[in-house]
């Protein structure tokens, strides 16, 4: 089984999807499982993650509704208010779906680098592990430090790492990057996903060889049991169509002669959010 472990959906709405902004034009439109399907299929991929765009639970609903609808979508990472008083009482609500696998904050857009930390908040993410979830971590490098802390205090529930933290591809930056990603690493429970690189880089004219320094380290760090798959669809449009950003991970492998791709490209996102064939 193949996995797009990272994509999303959306019915475009500018006050619900407030960071599709100016220069961000070619995503201003509906994005929906039959514009995907025709992609997975053209590159035998059986299913994918459907991952949260927007803070809302009417957000959650609809991805559970087209998962629901469309076979596959074998999971929904999901929003919730981890901070909120009824968080056990809204996890009830969604004892029913079984393809609910994870929740996800946008950690990233949040001016407190630490925000992570928050008691409230670590006591959230905490009631998700109780319950069987995972949790996505879509941060900058600047806030991978608060990461490390929190990692450190919470049970060892299923974490994963999108988009390998967002290092800096443009500026051609390893480090800090490098460090932090290898103590997140040191936490056996955190996978991270290959996934939002292109849009990290410049736009236009890249070369895929640009990104292998990082997918070097990230496969490194990590191994080749702990990483996976992500498209980022139809965000990497920005940057490059879904056969390209394929294309990188193919191009890496191959010319480093690794083993794993199957794992990556399949495999780990499977057992990660424990999906059904």
């Amino acid at each position: 089984m193949k996995i797009d472990a990272h994509q999303h959906f959306w019915k475009y709405d500018p006050e619900k999807l407030p960071w599709i902004g100016e220069g961000l034009g070619i995503l201003k439109r509906d994005f929906l499982p039959k514009d995907l399907k025709p992609l997975l299929d053209q590159h035998g991929i059986s299913g994918c993650v459907a991952v949260q765009a927007s803070q809302t639970e009417l957000e959650t609903h609809f991805l559970l509704d087209l998962a629901a609808d469309n076979l596959f979508i074998k999971a929904v990472v999901g929003w919730v208010d981890l901070e909120g008083r009824d968080l056990e009482t809204k996890l009830d609500a969604y004892l029913p779906f079984h393809k609910l696998k994870g929740f996800r904050h946008v950690l990233q857009d949040e001016d407190d680098p630490d925000y992570i930390l928050r008691s409230d908040f670590l006591k959230g993410m905490e009631t998700l592990g109780k319950r069987g979830y995972s949790y996505d971590i879509l941060i900058f490098p600047h806030q991978m430090p608060g990461v490390i802390k929190a990692l450190g205090i919470l049970p060892e529930m299923p974490f994963v790492l999108d988009h390998l933290a967002k290092p800096l591809i443009k500026e051609r930056k390893l480090q800090p990057w490098k460090d932090y990603l290898k103590a997140i690493a040191e936490f056996p429970h955190v996978y991270c996903k290959l996934s939002g690189m292109v849009t990290e880089n410049n736009w236009k004219g890249w070369e895929k060889e640009e990104f292998y320094p990082y997918l070097e380290i990230a496969i490194e760090t990590f191994g080749e049991d702990r990483i996976m798959f992500g498209s980022d669809w139809p965000v990497c449009l920005l940057a490059a169509n879904y056969a390209e950003v394929i294309d990188v991970l193919k191009g890496f492998y191959s010319s480093n002669a690794m083993t794993g791709f199957d794992k990556m490209m399949g495999e780990n996102g499977k057992e990660f959010y424990r999906l059904h064939a």
